[in-house]
């Protein structure tokens, strides 16, 4: 009887010490990795770009539907179309990065449910062993029996003690074989909602690739109506060649002329402070405010809100092949900014109205001095500020100008001294 009895509690214990040892190995290693959050990270910053460039696409669409049907096949809507095109594109790659994410999420959820289905499994084959031992148990000897048969106290302790933690891991089994099923489950209509996001992308894809092409075939199109206009075309450039000199002359004469009074008077103040050096000082000098207001440009560079509230860059910055001509080029020493008829425009930053006037072929034309910098807006129908006049960020200072051909274009410019520079990396981006 004592052999048997030895042989049962080695038995058991033998099946407790397996049992325990999986017990910790699956309760252990905790739950389940969730998913990548670099992929989160990811998908959240992709449909934050998405709905940028959806902004952008419905600005597009909305300033071209409010042109003036009088608008015929121009070079501005060359423009316009080819922006928007570039536009379409960023928006077609954005959706191809998002459908390679969910396809990384399909694949991770995947290989989840897949850990789960065998983890289950696993716990399933335990617990079954766990029964059957529990029955060999009962079969070979009485468990009441099994327990009062001890030899000693101590061993009668540790009897009731592993007889409690093997019902107590029977328990948890059952609980972790629960727990584990609804995870799984959770799971796979995850992989459902993964797959229908999947198909929702895909046809989004689809669908911009069809207003792709059609923009592409409006485009052609638009070239070979253009190509048939060479001659007018070369005028228009001349046209615009002379316009943007006469620009560019007039805003330097103001920015000379604003140069040679600040030296004038500091000329001046030099001269009376040696012929009184005893004479009190009544103000400050204009330089260091001139300084403060240029450093307060310099720091806002990427963040200077845009003149006009909706639209988009139809001519950039800087010297480009002409769209329709071939061995032609354009420069333009600003940026021309197409937007709603009658559009107000804004200040972009705190400065003194230095200049007010006329440019044939431009409109009206402001020049606002920001310390040692300027900004310029041309193409005005109508002017709201006088000049001399300080002007805070976002002062309306006037309307955009439509031309004949149904186009509301802002031509605007961004002066460091006598330097000209790119007005796009001083905007803030839209």
């Amino acid at each position: 009887m004592t052999h048997s009895v030895f042989h049962i509690t080695f038995k058991f214990r033998s099946g407790t010490f397996c049992f325990l040892l999986v017990f910790l190995l699956v309760f252990g290693l905790g739950n389940l990795p969730p998913a990548l959050s670099q992929i989160t990270a990811d998908r959240a910053e992709l449909e934050k770009e998405k709905e940028a460039i959806q902004k952008r696409l419905r600005e597009f669409d909305t300033v071209l539907k409010k042109t003036t049907s009088e608008k015929q096949n121009s070079l501005s809507e060359l423009r316009a179309v080819n922006q928007k095109l570039e536009a379409r594109e960023t928006y077609i790659a954005t959706l191809n990065k998002e459908l390679r994410i969910v396809n990384q999420e399909i694949k991770q959820t995947s290989n989840q449910i897949q850990q789960l289905e065998e983890e289950l499994e696993t716990l399933k084959a335990e617990y079954a062993e766990m029964i059957y031992t529990s029955y060999k148990l009962n079969q070979g000897v009485n468990l009441i029996t099994f327990i009062f048969s001890s030899a000693t106290f101590k061993q009668f302790y540790m009897r009731l003690r592993y007889l409690k933690q093997y019902s107590d891991a029977r328990k948890k089994q059952v609980e972790r074989m629960e727990l584990v099923s609804m995870d799984l489950t959770k799971k796979q209509k995850e992989l459902e909602r993964q797959r229908s996001d999947q198909m929702a992308v895909l046809q989004q894809e689809q669908e911009q690739k069809k207003a792709l092409a059609a923009l592409k075939t409006e485009q052609q199109q638009l070239v070979n109506s253009l190509s048939e206009k060479e001659e007018e075309l070369k005028k228009e450039i001349a046209a615009t060649k002379k316009q943007q000199e006469e620009l560019n002359q007039l805003i330097k004469r103001v920015i000379e002329e604003e140069i040679r009074l600040a030296k004038a008077a500091e000329e001046e103040k030099a001269e009376e402070k040696t012929e009184s050096a005893d004479a009190p000082t009544e103000s400050l000098p204009a330089t260091p405010t001139a300084a403060a207001l240029s450093a307060s440009f310099a720091n806002n560079r990427g963040k200077i809100p845009w003149p006009v509230e909706s639209g988009f860059i139809s001519k950039r910055y800087g010297t480009f092949p002409h769209p329709t001509l071939k061995g032609i080029t354009e420069t333009n020493d600003g940026v021309d900014i197409q937007t709603n008829n009658n559009a107000p425009v804004k200040a972009v930053f705190a400065g003194v109205v230095t200049k007010i006037t006329t440019v044939p072929g431009m409109g009206g034309t402001i020049i606002i001095k920001h310390g040692e910098f300027y900004t310029m807006y041309s193409r005005l129908k109508t002017i709201s500020v006088k000049s001399g006049q300080e002007v805070n960020t976002s002062t309306t200072i006037g309307t955009v100008y439509t031309d004949n051909q149904g186009v509301s274009a802002l031509h605007f410019q961004t002066w460091k001294g006598l330097q000209v520079m790119d007005p796009s990396i001083w905007l803030s981006s839209k």
